[in-house]
């Protein structure tokens, strides 16, 4: 089991990061705190059987080895061996420090890492939706839908930038409008119940998609989430259009209850590549009014910032600035930091 480690403790150099998600892993290489970024493969979670055989694949590309490995993991993260929510890969450290003789190995959740980039990101890294402010050292919240749904937040305290993980992507999701309620009883449950990630994820576009043909009696023609966002932006289809604003305004709805929680005065971000997509749709307005919905704090809620997170490597990027400088972090490493012996 890993054992308790302080904040701040740095792992030694080379490092190998990466960002291990239920479609994609990428992984770079930190040859000290000061070098730039080295990127290497990015691996399809389909291509290998495990974790490992990807890892083996990337590490055969480079010519430096790493002495020790910090990963942003889309897992809660406890025990020995991690099973990916969206994957069928198991990430076992100690198995993984032995096999590629590396001296530390640590966890970080995947929304922990994209909320550790926010400090790093600039002006040409967003794209603002409506109106608000960001003030310098507010509270900030990143949501992500992709395969799954993530969220965190990011707190200022003590000098430091502390990130909030989570597993916000399974909080329920209830029906508003009328529209909702005719859905509603049509949306596939995978897990009995109608959460955030069930609507607001790359399959669950393509589940709202099929709910709209089934309520409306009609044969869907699209099979991928994919297919679906291509028809809606080409305004051809009608169905998918309304797919896809209603997941801009139900992922409206979802940041605007993890802002009353958060009160991100430091803004609200947006991460990964469907939010990039969909820009247009984000920018048309549901997604702004439907995240201010809130009364009685509609107000409060107006004043902060939404973005659109347009870096597509935004999680490297958080995971390299705590591997580079971990004392500008409060982040404990405690049961998630592994040893050799």
């Amino acid at each position: 089991m890993a054992g308790g480690e302080r904040q701040g403790d740095p792992l030694p150099f080379p490092i190998l990061i990466g960002d291990i998600g239920g479609t994609n892993a990428r992984f770079a290489l930190l040859t000290d705190a000061n070098a730039p970024t080295l990127p290497l493969a990015r691996a399809r979670t389909t291509d290998y059987a495990t974790f490992d055989d990807a890892v083996a694949a990337t590490l055969g590309e480079g010519d430096v080895l790493p002495r020790s490995a910090l990963l942003a993991v889309a897992a809660p993260i406890a025990g020995d061996e991690v099973p990916l929510t969206n994957c069928p890969w198991v990430i076992a450290p100690n198995r993984l420090i032995d096999r590629f003789g590396l001296s530390d190995l640590a966890l970080l959740n995947d929304f922990e890492a994209q909320a550790l980039s926010l400090p790093e990101l600039r002006g040409e890294d967003i794209d603002l939706i409506g109106d608000g402010a960001m003030t310098a050292d507010g509270p900030r919240m990143v949501v992500g839908p992709g395969t799954g749904l993530g969220a965190a937040g990011l707190v200022r305290a003590r000098g430091m930038w502390v990130p909030i993980p989570g597993q916000g992507g399974h909080l329920d999701l209830a029906p508003l409008s009328e529209r909702d309620f005719a859905l509603w009883p049509h949306i596939e449950r995978p897990h009995g119940r109608i959460e955030g990630e069930t609507v607001i994820s790359g399959s669950g576009l393509l589940r709202l998609y099929r709910a709209i043909c089934a309520t409306d009696g009609i044969e869907p023609r699209h099979a991928t989430p994919e297919a679906v966002t291509d028809a809606a932006l080409a305004a051809h289809d009608r169905e998918a259009r309304e797919a896809v604003d209603l997941f801009a305004t139900y992922l409206g709805r979802y940041a605007g209850d993890l802002a009353l929680v958060f009160l991100p005065s430091g803004g609200v971000y947006l991460g990964g590549g469907i939010p990039r997509k969909i820009a247009p749709v984000l920018k048309a307005g549901g997604f702004r009014k439907a995240f201010v919905a809130k009364p009685p704090h509609g107000e409060l809620l107006s004043g902060y910032a939404t973005a659109i997170i347009t870096r597509h490597d935004v999680a490297l990027t958080g995971v390299a600035a705590f591997a580079r400088a971990p004392e500008r972090f409060g982040v404990d490493l405690g049961g998630r930091r592994w040893r050799r012996g």
